[in-house]
């Protein structure tokens, strides 16, 4: 067993020093090594829920995460700012990704639920595949378990509308599939969810698997996201030049060539184009559902996120949805103003107005403006891109943290409320990619103080172009054994 793995980001000597401390503070051990194990995983194992529209995935997912966030509605054509959400069950936490939610024509729904289907599990660990037990397989049915079983991704079937007895023997028929066992459900009432979790469970790595990462000799992977019509295949193609290379075009009507190898200043990156759906898909709110699945997926894959804004247009809504859901990945970013070459005096001055207030969530990102139809500055983004990574890889040594921990604590002490004043012990870095922190206190640290403590890291360590995750474990009271 390699005991560093077991430590997270610790070594041998840092670790004894480590639970030494905690030891002192009055910490439990188990607590703490549990704490740093969980801060140490880092990003989440995803679970996305497939199926053809109006089986009820929604109503189901609402249930998986104990809320209602995803929308449910029974006409077709509704649409989704966000496509993940965060769940937990029996003390492990997960992501999940709903693919439900719209239908096209008719005669093209086999593709776009096929299409659907891909993008989700592209970005999973584990699928969870819902099908209408009252209506039993369905043509559609068996296209998105062909889908499945190419992706060679563990598969849980949940035969929902199952409301009673009677509907048991309708859920039986589905073993036809050639998934297993079904798990009869009814998303609506609630009635067959726990057993249907539990093996959800089952299904899921403890940790996920890292699609990103760099392998021995393997090219950093680059996601080019932003919304519709910013520039991304134009900057992809500029920066490729002559030399463009499509090393893997994924089949499906809706797709594009997706990873293409680039050489720029003397190193390989893989690029993963999000941009130019086809227009096949005929209701516009579909293709917004679409650019938002594709957008999450392309994250997924990739270890740095290069953010295009259009700077002729004003800084949207839209624009905002794509940064959180970048930042909430946990990816290195970048933020690439494009057309910055059609910018007059008076746009410019606004924009960088705008920037100072719709940006302030991402102002520890690397900038550049550039263009994509002319190439300007085209050479200041592979070094953006380094220095982002370099922020993601970065790890301060325990002892270095925590004496810088002291400084802060004595300088700038956490407000007094309801009589008491929480202080921070003592705290570990638990990981990287992007750089994890757990902060063992002696009571709750209120979010402007951890944002205050976000901002102090940044300034003392660097930590340019990554989200910094900070969890906070609190000392409990001692409960005298009888």
């Amino acid at each position: 067993m390699n005991d560093q793995h077991d430590h997270g980001a610790l070594g041998d000597a840092e670790y004894a020093e480590f639970m030494e401390l905690a030891s002192e503070e009055g910490f439990d051990v188990e607590e703490v090594e549990g704490a740093i194990e969980e801060a140490g995983h880092g990003p989440l194992p995803v679970l996305a829920v497939v199926g053809r529209p109006n089986v009820g995935k929604s109503t189901l997912v609402n249930r998986i995460i104990g809320r209602r966030e995803a929308v449910v509605e029974d006409k077709p054509g509704v649409t989704r700012d966000r496509v993940t959400y965060e769940a937990e069950w029996a003390g492990r936490r997960f992501k999940v990704v709903d693919t439900g939610g719209w239908e096209q024509d008719v005669l093209g729904i086999d593709a776009s639920v096929a299409a659907q289907a891909e993008y989700a599990i592209e970005a999973a660990d584990a699928c969870l595949f819902v099908v209408d037990a009252t209506v039993g397989a369905t043509d559609t049915d068996e296209a998105v378990v062909k889908l499945l079983r190419r992706s060679g991704k563990p598969v849980v079937l949940a035969a929902n509308k199952v409301d009673g007895q009677s509907g048991e023997a309708d859920a039986t028929t589905l073993w036809s599939l050639g998934l297993g066992e079904p798990f009869p459900v009814s998303s609506l009432h609630g009635r067959g969810t726990g057993d249907l979790l539990d093996e959800v469970l089952k299904a899921l790595p403890e940790a996920p698997e890292q699609r990103f990462g760099n392998a021995v000799g393997g090219p950093r992977r680059i996601a080019l996201i932003g919304r519709p019509n910013v520039g991304k295949s134009s900057l992809l193609n500029k920066v490729a030049g002559e030399d463009r290379v499509v090393v893997n075009e994924l089949a499906g009507t809706t797709r594009d060539p997706v990873d293409e190898l680039i050489e720029l200043g003397g190193v390989t990156w893989k690029f993963v184009d999000t941009a130019g759906i086809r227009k096949k898909v005929h209701l516009q709110e579909g293709a917004d559902y679409y650019a938002s699945l594709r957008t999450a997926a392309a994250i997924e894959k990739a270890e740095v996120a290069v953010i295009l804004i259009d700077t002729t247009d004003n800084i949207s809504v839209q624009d905002q949805r794509i940064i959180t859901t970048a930042v909430e990945s946990g990816r290195a970013i970048v933020i690439a103003y494009n057309k910055w070459d059609e910018l007059d005096e008076e746009r410019r001055y606004y924009l960088e107005r705008e920037i100072e207030t719709e940006m302030q969530q991402v102002a520890w990102a690397p900038r550049v403006n550039v263009s994509a139809k002319t190439g300007r500055h085209m050479e200041k983004l592979v070094p953006a891109i380094e220095t982002a990574l370099a922020g993601w890889e970065t790890r301060v040594p325990t002892g270095r943290l925590n004496a810088f921990l002291g400084e802060i604590v004595a300088a700038h002490p956490h407000p007094i409320r309801g009589g008491k004043q929480p202080r921070i012990l003592f705290g570990t870095q638990a990981g990287t990619k992007p750089p994890r922190f757990v902060l063992f206190a002696s009571g709750f640290l209120e979010a402007g103080y951890r944002r205050f403590i976000e901002r102090r890291l940044r300034e003392e360590f660097g930590f340019e172009g990554t989200p910094i995750h900070i969890s906070v474990r609190v000392r409990e009271k001692r409960s005298r054994k009888k």
